[in-house]
């Protein structure tokens, strides 16, 4: 009986074990929260250590917890409940079938991207392209929009990110083990030439729901040393480096998708990294009889880019003697002359002296081509008219926009996700693009939606405490200052959040242009006002980690501690804790170098409001009353002048107009009027920009035109 009963806990603790296994393996726990409770429950410090990992959480578990909740009648029904609501979501009736019919129910996209954001414990990603790209499959995957993702698996991923004592940035490159990822063998090799070697890449897939992501992985013993850094990390190394990974995305990445005969019919570059992708297509028609002119148009017809690089210096350009050396056997294979080629990636074809653009090539291989936001578009068509010489003005440039969004399922927080299904009937059952409901939300309870903004403003502060007691100890602060650490902002205060890359023309340290008269903002006893930042500067971008440390700095002067905080390794996390908890999203980059940004999409699903330079897609979402504009008007020319102006603009709105609104109360202490401000942000802004609206009008604008015109067979 001892030994009958043995092997029944056995089995039934083995059965536990499989089935977490299969809720961890379906990437779409990631935004459906009843899925993650199973893991929280089953160890809720593992699940905090390891970033919310699934599987690391269950291997750092012992064997005796996880017998214990084998046969915990209240851990069954939580993982019941995973299981459930996993299910339903998948067998949910998707939009694309109900709306398409015919040919157009073949349609698969093949989405290539360089980075890709699922969830924090995945760093696959280093900011707003891998969100965005993370964000896309997603909403695909909501709607039944048929696609495949295409990426790199990267050993060590982006960067992990510490503050030292003095503000420096201190860059840790983990070493990944993939056993903890979700992530399964395909089976599935390419022989991607690369040069004069042949670099051998295993194809693994992780799945989004029944959207799978091809990913790349070069670290494999059959390769060079050299060979096997190409996945080493992500945006690490020289150009030649940089400019060898590409070939391993585009030409490795076309590859593992023929590979992988899914059907694809589009093929969808986000960003110029993948642009090669179009040789190796290209070649690959060739090869099967057909005339290069009709390959070269097969690739075009089928071929979506989308750019996102608002400036010139933003985009790769290598030298052309190093892209002919790279990539020229797969362009022998097509029948190019290398000097052809040259020409393909140059906007002046014929001029030696210029160098050889990613961009370009996606553009001369891609018939439907989009920048991110209006403004973005505009920007493009003028940056881009050399490209297009037989064209006489920027209007006339083949450039559309297709304006980014965000994934809602990701970013709304369950309390928020809960209040909107209460007060306005907010319908996740049937996922669309068009999310009419949240017009209603206008017309919601003041008061209610007051105490749910305190409820989350709360809560962040005490994440930014927690955090901020962690980096004092990694520090070897004294008990003092970790006492104090533990004691920053206060939970009833105006927050102003502050999070995103630390790139240069997003001017991170713009609000600490006059610190006195920031000081006298945020030392107000009546009126108080803080502060809290984070971001990443890329390792090699001095200019970017001065602004960094210049803010940790900041927030170490006598009049500003306590009321500016700077958390260190931004990540998704991180993210969706401030764009939760944010009364105020505060964005200042240099227009017109923001293409879109996403991150100000979020906080008007919890009543935050947005203040910001009319960039990006803020002047599409700007209605004049549901957050607030920066305009700056300078009096002379010069980024001096230029940053002058819109600092005093800045504080101009803070003083006169966000401040005075947000404690401005009735007599039950509601700040009525700053509440009809972030209702109306709530009833306009998540419903326009979200990845479902987005993906939607890929849908409608590029993906079916395109996938109407075929690849050859």
């Amino acid at each position: 009986m001892p030994k009958q009963a043995s092997t029944k806990t056995s089995s039934g603790t083995d059965r536990v074990i499989g089935r977490l296994l299969a809720v961890a393996e379906n990437l779409t726990w990631t935004w459906h929260e009843p899925a993650q409770r199973p893991f929280a429950m089953l160890d809720p410090i593992a699940w905090e250590t390891t970033n919310h990992a699934p599987i690391e959480t269950m291997l750092q578990t012992s064997r005796a917890r996880i017998e214990a909740v084998a046969g915990d009648p209240n851990f069954l029904q939580v993982l019941n409940e995973a299981e459930r609501t996993l299910a339903k979501a998948g067998s949910q009736p998707k939009w694309f079938n109900k709306n398409h019919r015919g040919r157009d129910r073949k349609l698969k996209v093949a989405y290539y991207c360089s980075e890709f954001a699922i969830h924090e414990s995945m760093q696959q990603y280093s900011g707003g392209l891998g969100v965005l790209a993370g964000d896309h499959l997603k909403s695909a995957e909501d709607l039944g929009v048929p696609m495949v993702g295409v990426g790199l698996l990267y050993q060590h991923g982006y960067y992990r990110q510490h503050f030292e004592q003095d503000g420096s940035q201190r860059v840790l490159y983990p070493q990944y083990d993939f056993d903890c990822y979700p992530i399964e063998e395909t089976g599935i090799t390419v022989s991607c030439p690369i040069g004069t070697r042949t670099v051998i890449a295993r194809v693994m897939c992780m799945h989004v729901g029944s959207t799978p992501i091809l990913l790349l992985d070069a670290n494999l013993p059959e390769n060079r040393k050299e060979d096997r850094k190409l996945t080493e990390g992500l945006y690490k190394g020289d150009a030649d480096l940089r400019m060898r990974q590409q070939v391993l995305l585009g030409v490795g990445g076309a590859m593992a998708v023929e590979a992988a005969d899914l059907g694809v019919t589009v093929h969808h570059l986000n960003e110029g990294h993948a642009a090669f992708a179009a040789m190796e297509r290209v070649a690959r028609l060739v090869e099967q009889g057909h005339d290069l002119a009709d390959a070269m148009a097969t690739v075009r017809e089928t071929t979506v880019f989308t750019t996102h690089t608002p400036v010139p210096a933003g985009h790769d350009r290598y030298d052309p003697a190093a892209v002919r050396r790279v990539i020229g056997k797969v362009i022998r294979r097509a029948g190019i002359a290398p000097s052809t080629f040259v020409d393909f990636g140059r906007e002046r074809p014929g001029d030696r002296q210029e160098s050889f653009c990613m961009t370009v090539l996606a553009l001369r291989f891609a018939n439907h081509v989009n920048g991110v936001a209006k403004l973005h578009g505009e920007v493009s068509r003028d940056m881009w008219v050399g490209a297009f010489p037989e064209l006489d003005q920027p209007k006339d440039v083949p450039i559309g926009s297709v304006t980014n969004g965000v994934h809602p399922g990701t970013w709304m927080d369950p309390a928020a996700q809960a209040f909107w299904i209460r007060h306005i009937k907010l319908d996740q059952s049937m996922q669309t693009p068009e999310q009419p409901q949240w017009k209603k939300a206008a017309k919601v309870d003041a008061t209610k939606a007051w105490e749910l903004r305190n409820l989350l403003r709360a809560r962040l502060v005490r994440f930014v405490r927690e955090r901020s007691v962690r980096q004092a100890v990694a520090n070897g602060a004294g008990p003092d200052e970790v006492l104090a650490a533990g004691q920053v902002l206060q939970e009833d205060a105006l927050t102003i959040c502050f999070a995103r890359r630390f790139a240069t023309y997003k001017r991170a340290p713009l609000v600490f242009r006059d610190t006195k008269r920031l000081a006298k903002i945020l030392n107000n006893p009546e009126h108080p006002v803080q502060l809290i930042f984070a971001g990443k500067a890329h390792p090699r971008d001095a200019e970017g980690q001065a602004f960094a440390q210049k803010i940790f700095k900041m927030s170490r002067r006598p009049e500003f501690i306590g009321k500016v905080v700077v958390l260190d390794e931004y990540d998704m996390r991180v993210g969706r804790e401030l764009t939760s908890g944010a009364d105020v999203w505060l964005n200042t980059p240099i227009r017109p170098h923001e293409a879109s940004g996403t991150s100000g999409m979020k906080p008007p699903m919890h009543l935050g409001v947005n203040c910001s330079i009319l960039d990006g897609w803020w002047p599409e979402g700007f209605d004049g009353k549901n957050g607030f504009a920066i305009v700056g008007s300078p009096s002379r020319s010069g980024a001096a002048a230029r940053d002058q102006a819109d600092a005093e603009a800045l504080y101009a709105v803070l003083e006169d107009e966000l401040i005075p609104e947000f404690f401005s109360r009735n007599r039950k202490g509601l700040p009525t009027r700053w509440m009809k401000r972030a209702l109306r942000s709530a009833a306009t802004v998540p419903g326009a920009f979200s990845t479902h609206r987005m993906v939607g009008d890929y849908v409608d604008q590029a993906y079916l035109p395109a996938h109407r015109n075929k690849p050859a067979k």
